[in-house]
């Protein structure tokens, strides 16, 4: 996906945005860069593949040539940024987290308007932070500019721009699908996608931009130069999966959040009738580590780490763009505890299914570890639409998907929109057979998703600020 950090300040800022920008490393293994600007020599840029090396190493031998009280940098999924322009608004950096499911038209758009060209990337495509310069550079300010950028855009546009005057200014995406917070100290102030880094790097929590705002930002000071907008649809994936466990969103702790969620998974099986009878309660490593403590807590059943992840070299397992690897390195990484496994009923919890692939695995290496039984509980509900407002994943196809398999096995065919929301409705039969299935095709005892409206609880905030495309297709 993707994520920035910048600081300007009265003094030199590079370890600041450098230490940063490494805090950010979860959010993608493709791309980084950072850019800095001194007032006497200007700016200063790199950008590095970091597919095969970690940030703070590609880097480390960058720093004695950077320098300057402003910066920005940025983790990068996607394209090559930031990146250094000129127009007539002057001379800038830009970097950007989002995406462009129109990309080409607005490409075609931008010829049609008397734009000549761009640069091409090595596969022929348009990076995607250069288009958004060239739609910003449509206008007379950065204001209108990247408020005419977010408005012709299909998808998202979060951004940080650093001018030629050490300024940076800050943008939301316009209904806020991700989070940009402001931190302060006695030197000056940080902009981030997420809130630890900074407190590692002893700034204070200072704001939090709502949806679609627009600020500028220096050593002094930060002001809004277009306000928040009303509407609000931050992704709950975030507190699900994607946000770091020491991050807030919202002034909801993605850590407490998950402890919650898992909490009321087990309140509601409870409830229900459905808790299995089990020796005990896990966390697939990570992320699903506190959902499953929350369920345990919840459940009065014993929390145990049957399996191990190995995490010194293994990086996270969905990440490289071949699905073989990606299987490879989720097997390699999960080490397991026999003296847990052997003869004992499992349940584990994990943030989520996608692909399925990797939880099969797991299941299977458990049962071949000498597992009785292995009860799954996703801490969210079926993923049934690829999200196209952020790039989460690199699938490439909706088919990618566990469900939409299942659903269009069941189906005979490709299901219409209709359909789909039916297989949606927790209380629905077709909810019901597709969830049967999917457990028995991942060989598991058995299968419970979370509902909707009780994940949607566990996050706190109202439920109508949540985006939730990906489970029910709704905008």
């Amino acid at each position: 996906m993707g994520g920035f950090f910048g600081a300007a300040s009265h003094d030199d800022v590079v370890l600041d945005v450098f230490f940063g920008v490494d805090y950010h490393s979860h959010l993608g293994t493709r791309r980084a860069g950072m850019i800095f600007f001194d007032t006497e020599t200007g700016f200063q840029r790199e950008i590095h593949s970091i597919e095969n090396t970690p940030f703070r190493t590609k880097f480390e031998d960058d720093l004695q040539s950077f320098h300057g009280c402003s910066g920005i940098g940025c983790i990068s999924d996607t394209d090559p940024q930031p990146l250094l322009v000129r127009s007539h608004l002057g001379t800038f950096g830009i970097t950007t987290v989002g995406i462009i499911n129109n990309a080409e038209q607005l490409i075609e758009e931008c010829f049609s308007a008397g734009g000549k060209q761009f640069m091409a990337m090595s596969s022929g495509k348009v990076n995607n932070t250069e288009l958004v310069a060239a739609l910003i550079n449509q206008k007379d300010s950065f204001v209108e500019g990247i408020k005419f950028a977010q408005e012709v855009i299909d998808g998202s546009l979060t951004l940080l721009i650093m001018t030629d005057e050490g300024d940076i200014i800050a943008a939301r995406d316009k209904v806020g699908r991700l989070p940009v917070l402001i931190g302060k100290n006695e030197k000056g102030h940080c902009i981030s996608f997420e809130s630890f880094p900074y407190h590692k790097l002893d700034y204070d929590d200072e704001y939090e931009l709502g949806p679609g705002e627009i600020v500028r930002v220096n050593a002094d000071s930060y002001e809004t130069i277009s306000p928040a907008g009303n509407d609000m649809k931050i992704c709950a994936f975030l507190w699900t999966y994607y946000g770091y466990p020491n991050s807030n969103y919202e002034g909801q702790n993605v850590e407490v959040v998950r402890y919650r969620n898992g909490a009321i998974m087990a309140r509601d099986e409870a409830k229900a009738g459905t808790l299995p009878d089990v020796d005990y309660v896990a966390g697939v490593p990570d992320s699903g580590v506190p959902h499953g403590i929350g369920y345990a807590t919840e459940s009065k059943t014993p929390f145990a780490r049957p399996f191990i992840k190995y995490t010194p070299t293994w990086a996270r397992s969905f990440m490289p763009s071949n699905q073989e690897v990606r299987n490879r390195v989720a097997k390699m990484k999960q080490v397991p505890v026999p003296e847990l496994i052997a003869d004992k009923k499992l349940l584990l919890v994990d943030d989520s299914i996608v692909r399925g692939t990797q939880l099969r695995e797991t299941t299977e290496f458990l049962y071949a570890s000498g597992a009785k039984e292995v009860h799954i509980r996703p801490a969210c509900p079926p993923l049934l639409f690829g999200c196209k407002y952020l790039n989460f994943s690199r699938s490439t196809s909706e088919m990618e998907l566990i469900t939409r398999r299942v659903i269009k096995e069941l189906e005979g065919c490709d299901p219409d929109r209709a359909t789909l929301e039916e297989y949606a409705d927790p209380d629905s039969e077709k909810y019901r057979k597709m969830v049967e299935k999917i457990g028995e095709k991942l060989h598991f005892t058995s299968l419970h998703y979370h509902r909707l409206d009780d994940m949607m609880e566990s996050v706190g905030i109202d439920a109508d600020c949540l985006c939730t495309y990906c489970w029910n297709g709704k905008e």
